[in-house]
């Protein structure tokens, strides 16, 4: 078998492990499967995890839609009392929605369903098993942030 086959059948079995691993997680009672959130509703949640306090025109562009949409959407989250809009401070005209207490505390728990699920995967892994694994997701973790920075060119 050549490197390069070699190389891609590492990364078809790697790949079936995590989907593999998604199943396992997806039977969880986490927050992201019992919250009556749509799938746009759950994206502008995350995004606003990830992003702090944007325009609707952000979100819209972030999400590939119209600012009518977007307005809908967030009109059901500040119902759910998930976010929050408020003037920005530069610019009168622009609306910025940011997530509330109640929306992070829901980003956290649906972080933290996963991660709890994975910590108990891991208490069952002997130390040898538990540093190849730390040394690989720091190492993946590395290659994401260069793949993902700024400056990175992108081949």
């Amino acid at each position: 078998m050549s490197v390069i086959d070699e190389r891609e059948d590492l990364i078809r079995r790697v790949t079936e492990a995590q989907r593999g691993l998604g199943r396992a997680f997806a039977h969880l009672r986490s927050p992201l499967f019992t919250s009556n959130l749509t799938m746009r509703q759950l994206k502008v949640v995350l995004l606003l995890s990830l992003k702090g306090s944007v325009s609707g025109q952000d979100l819209a562009h972030d999400l590939g839609v119209g600012l009518g949409t977007v307005t809908g959407i967030v009109d059901r989250l500040v119902s759910h009392g998930l976010v929050s809009r408020h003037e920005d401070p530069n610019d009168r005209r622009v609306r910025r929605v940011e997530l509330t207490p109640a929306g992070t505390r829901l980003i956290e728990e649906i972080n933290d369903a996963g991660l709890q699920h994975f910590r108990r995967i891991m208490e069952h892994l002997d130390l040898d098993t538990l540093r190849a694994l730390d040394h690989v997701t720091r190492r993946l973790r590395e290659v994401a942030e260069e793949l993902h920075s700024p400056d990175a060119s992108h081949t």
